[in-house]
């Protein structure tokens, strides 16, 4: 199993992981280098793949082609940065994935995995946390006014997009070869957020991957104890006084932090809410206020139910939290799939969007105040009352499906199966 990316990226994958050990397959899980300490301090093993998220992210953040005027240039910014990285991954994963019989990927590195899986004439399964295949469904350009063009806009710009990812990889990645193997993309979202979109692309359809249990913001049972967190002062913050909007942009670069932060403490204190910020990976000190919390991050299933609104980046297990706790949304996108997940939510009436790069003060209030009408309060309340929670568990009986169909069905309850 190999889930490189994020935090958000790899939570899946170890939840996924822990899931189908359970079940008795015996399981390598391979993810970025800085995210395996955060596998192993809640008792699920792993190895290292690839490069480090953090390095990756810098290295975007510090590409002065993407604000370049010259477009050919933003282009080609672009494709170096859809292959930093693969060699590395490559070059682990072909050590790692033969005596294996069937390899798992997350969206991200999904290639390179395919790859190593077809040389090795093994199973392949990817987990789409965001529906990339071509279809009609999802508007191809993240933005309001798209909604209005025709469906075959759509599935032949998801084409041209997928063909302009393969020729950047090409470079980097080798030809396919060898005999088709059994595959499968596991779609793991709720399809009712895109209409459509389950009747286009073939599943299964398993919901969103989320952290029923509480099992990655608890150490329970976890094999290497982190120092405690402050968890009790930030529930004795919440229970001391009225509930506050939370912001959160996790991995994602929030600029100047202290102008963000003056903006964040502006907008709540002129609404009259407290503050409650989670730091993620920007240089923002923790402490706690009367009117404001800082902290590093939170337990989304805990704390969000007690916040009157939700402001991040769109990531998918932000966003997901966010919808299962049945509080209104402000999307303000960074990258990936982020817009799209912002306009999808807008479109049904549970969030506001923008692209955090355009987010000020005055904007951010005019959202908030968007969210905050009944109608919307009651939406995202409705929603969350019906939310599935056995994404993971579903996502594991597709894995076990494509093992069993891969033609050694006496694999798929063996102790011996390795994923």
């Amino acid at each position: 199993m190999a889930f490189t990316g994020s935090r958000g990226d790899a939570q899946p994958g170890i939840l996924l992981a822990r899931v189908l050990r359970e079940r008795g397959h015996d399981v390598t899980l391979a993810l970025a280098p800085n995210l395996v300490a955060f596998a192993h301090h809640h008792g699920v093993l792993a190895v290292p793949f690839g490069r480090d998220t953090a390095d990756l992210l810098h290295a975007q953040r510090t590409d002065q082609r993407f604000t370049s005027r010259d477009p050919r240039a933003r282009l080609r910014a672009l494709f170096d940065l859809q292959r930093r990285g693969v060699p590395e991954q490559l070059a682990d994963l072909r050590a790692l994935a033969p005596g294996h019989d069937l390899v798992v990927a997350g969206m991200a590195g999904e290639e390179v995995a395919e790859s190593v899986a077809r040389a090795l004439g093994l199973p392949f399964a990817a987990v789409h946390f965001f529906p990339i295949q071509p279809n009609s469904a999802v508007p191809v350009v993240p933005v309001r006014w798209a909604a209005r063009l025709p469906g075959f806009v759509h599935r032949g710009g998801w084409s041209v997009l997928a063909r302009a990812r393969a020729a950047a990889l090409a470079p980097v990645l080798p030809v396919a070869s060898g005999p088709g193997v059994a595959s499968t993309r596991i779609q793991a979202y709720d399809p009712r957020l895109f209409p459509g979109i389950d009747e286009q692309l073939p599943g299964p359809f398993v919901g969103f991957p989320v952290d029923a249990d509480g099992f990655l913001t608890s150490a329970t049972g976890s094999a290497h104890p982190e120092p405690p967190s402050p968890t009790s002062s930030l529930e004795s913050w919440l229970d001391e006084g009225s509930a506050p909007i939370y912001v959160g942009f996790g991995s994602m670069d929030v600029g100047d932090p202290a102008a963000f932060v003056a903006m964040l403490r502006e907008v709540c204190a002129r609404r009259g809410r407290r503050l409650l910020l989670a730091s993620g990976w920007a240089t923002i000190a923790t402490g706690f206020e009367q009117d404001v919390a800082a902290v590093e991050q939170v337990d989304h299933a805990r704390v969000l139910p007690r916040c009157v609104a939700a402001v991040h980046h769109g990531g998918a297990g932000t966003t997901a939290a966010a919808l299962r706790a049945g509080v209104p949304q402000v999307i303000c996108s960074v990258q990936a799939d982020q817009p799209y997940w912002g306009q999808a939510l807008q479109r049904v009436g549970l969030a506001a969007t923008i692209p955090a790069k355009q987010l000020t003060g005055p904007r951010l209030d005019a959202l908030l105040d968007r969210v905050s009408r009944p109608d919307v309060v009651l939406r995202a309340a409705s929603y969350a009352a019906d939310f599935a929670t056995d994404g993971v568990e579903r996502a594991a009986d597709a894995v076990e499906t494509l093992l069993g169909s891969s033609g050694a069905p006496d694999l798929l309850h063996s102790a011996g199966s390795q994923l």
